[in-house]
């Protein structure tokens, strides 16, 4: 496939920055004997941090930037001074991005909010200075913290994206005519397989100012689960759509038998697709006289709802509209979080700091230093890493 503007797959390697070293300086001045521990702690290390912007809707930025690093925080200094903690990356990402472990596929996060942060690697925390480890026993205590340690993972960042309703077809069964008919989107249209070559979105006008999103994918066939086409690649962005638009041309040889192929396709790449809101139109319907359309209207399976429409002509759109607007606001549509990839888990928390979501688990924060000094002086304790100087 020739280069494209659309990259909705990415890898690349984060790291988060180390903390700083907390010092182990003591006072010094003319007139103050003794004047005891006053090393400051280390700052901590950057934030690598998420943050959906809903003007993006490709991974292309990040295509060639497979390293992304913040910086680490400063070690502490004398009187008791704070070390500048390191500088935080923000990744702008398009809304419907889901991030997974590179290694073992592990879902870690996702982004559906438009100015939505999600801390993907938290920095490590600084150290404490030795005065926070004086005691009325040990008024001189020569340690001090070092830093947390930095993370390093290598993700994939997969763009789904989000739509309230998403055509799903064969190619050359209208879908991406539709989009241009009901839409300000321009998709390519030609009268051969495979003209859409990624997924387009069109924001469809409706009744007074109420507006919906509809997203043409790339047109399916039989296999497509299994890899064949180009059905596999683009499927995972049916995943975001509330509504599923089947789209059947009129001139199929056994429309019932073409819709059950394409449910079956949806629903062997995620069983979850098979329970969303179905909406079936038969394309292509100013071939057809009345007496054709009742002919049709027999084979067409049961329990969907159904419109014959025409793109060219206009033939039944209004209907349509109609027809996915109260779908799209059904009680189901409205109670379900339809752009959730999958629901949040115990890795998934809001930070009682900053009220930033963040991507990772509990466990690894905490006990990460050492709170005695037996601790410290038996495991912890190495004194050319975390010397800070104490002159």
């Amino acid at each position: 496939m020739a280069d494209s503007n659309f990259i909705d797959y990415v890898k690349i390697l984060c790291r988060s920055g180390k903390g700083g070293a907390g010092s182990r300086h003591f006072h010094r001045a003319k007139y103050v004997p003794k004047g005891g521990p006053d090393g400051g702690d280390g700052g901590r290390g950057g934030h690598i941090i998420l943050r959906g912007n809903r003007n993006m809707w490709t991974l292309l930025h990040l295509r060639y930037q497979r390293h992304i690093f913040a910086t680490d925080g400063q070690s502490g200094g004398a009187g008791r001074s704070f070390g500048k903690d390191g500088e935080d990356r923000i990744i702008e990402v398009p809304i419907g991005t889901t991030v997974f472990d590179a290694e073992t596929g592990e879902f870690l996060c996702e982004v559906t909010r438009d100015a939505e942060e999600v801390k993907l690697l938290r920095g490590g925390k600084g150290g404490l200075g030795n005065w926070h480890f004086a005691t009325s026993t040990n008024r001189a205590p020569r340690y001090a913290q070092p830093g947390q340690p930095a993370i390093e993972k290598a993700v994939v960042l997969e763009l789904k994206l989000l739509g309230d309703v998403g055509l799903v077809g064969f190619p050359n069964a209208g879908k991406s005519t539709l989009l241009s008919a009901l839409s300000a989107a321009k998709p390519k249209i030609a009268d051969y397989p495979f003209t859409t070559m990624e997924p387009q979105l069109g924001i469809v006008s409706y009744r007074g100012d109420k507006s919906f999103v509809m997203a043409d994918i790339p047109g399916i066939i039989e296999g497509a689960s299994e890899g064949k086409g180009l059905g596999l690649r683009f499927l995972r962005h049916i995943e975001r759509n509330a509504v599923l638009l089947f789209m059947v041309p009129a001139d199929s040889d056994d429309i019932r038998h073409d819709y059950e192929v394409l449910l079956n396709e949806v629903r062997e790449f995620n069983p979850e697709l098979a329970d969303k809101s179905r909406v079936l139109a038969i394309s292509k319907s100013d071939m057809l006289d009345d007496e054709l359309r009742e002919e049709l209207a027999k084979e067409l399976p049961e329990g969907v709802p159904t419109v014959f429409i025409s793109a060219v002509t206009g033939q039944g759109l209004t209907e349509l509209k109609d027809l996915l607007w109260r779908e799209i606001n059904s009680e189901e549509n409205v109670a379900a979080t339809t752009i959730t990839h999958r629901p949040l888990d115990r890795r998934h928390r809001v930070d009682e700091e900053d009220d930033f979501i963040f991507a990772q688990d509990d466990e690894e924060e905490e006990d990460w230093m050492p709170q005695t000094d037996e601790e410290w002086n038996d495991e912890f304790w190495d004194e050319e890493d975390s010397v800070n100087g104490d002159d």
